[in-house]
């Protein structure tokens, strides 16, 4: 029996920081575009898919070539919904309409940084490992463990036995880059997303990862992309 996977991407209309962020243009076209075309040159899904309330990012996203078979609920659009709860939606309406699958990818719609070789290595490492979710990391930069808090106005070591160390003696610390997960789908459905063993990660550098939550974040992100491209990292 062969095996099936969709690519989900998670793109409601509500943006406080950074108005029509899911579909403001970056570098000239509209930001989710980069999501759906990296997860369909992948060519690993059988479905890609765009969960969304909104007309406007619908209609976007279906001439990009991305499938909208129906809108988002209002429970999953406001600000307290998680994205494992967008998921399950999803996957209960696909069952209803009875199709399912063996693999999630939970893609975010402003992250263009994701490429499809990346994609095909995630899914890749998920079947491999046999591992439950599979998730792309990027190492922080500098030692949490050297981080400092503000006590009372004064500034004081987290960890004063780490200042001693060396940075390169510290464990390496890494964290969600942002992009998109994969995960076994009836692994996910049955522990609602909230259980995190059999999690591998897929390590990548910190030029392919940029947080998108800011005018400058996105200025940065544009520069970034160019240096990407120029390197041939993107394609």
């Amino acid at each position: 029996m062969s095996e099936n996977s969709i690519c989900i991407i998670t793109a409601r209309g509500g943006s406080k920081r950074i108005p029509g962020k899911n579909i403001k243009e970056f570098l000239k076209e509209p930001i989710i575009n980069y999501s759906i075309k990296a997860a369909l040159n992948s060519c690993i899904f059988d479905e890609v898919m765009v969960s969304t309330d909104d007309d406007k990012i619908a209609e976007i996203a279906k001439k990009a070539g991305a499938f909208v078979p129906f809108m988002r609920s209002a429970e999953t659009s406001g600000d307290t919904a998680t994205t494992a709860e967008v998921i399950l939606e999803v996957l209960e309406k696909y069952a209803s309409l009875r199709k399912t699958f063996d693999y999630i990818c939970c893609m975010y719609p402003t992250a263009p940084f994701i490429t499809a070789e990346n994609l095909k290595r995630g899914l890749q490492i998920l079947k491999e490992k046999n591992a439950n979710s599979v998730i792309p990391v990027v190492r922080f930069s500098y030692p949490p463990q050297r981080g400092y808090i503000v006590e009372n106005g004064v500034l004081k070591y987290k960890w004063p036995e780490n200042y001693p160390k060396r940075s390169q003696d510290l464990e390496p610390l890494y964290h969600d880059s942002g992009q998109f997960y994969f995960y076994k789908a009836d692994f996910f459905i049955k522990t609602k997303g909230l259980n995190f063993e059999g999690m591998y990660p897929l390590i990548l550098s910190d030029l392919e990862v940029q947080d998108i939550d800011t005018p400058d974040d996105w200025e940065t992100a544009e520069l970034k992309y160019h240096i990407l491209k120029e390197k041939g990292l993107i394609k």
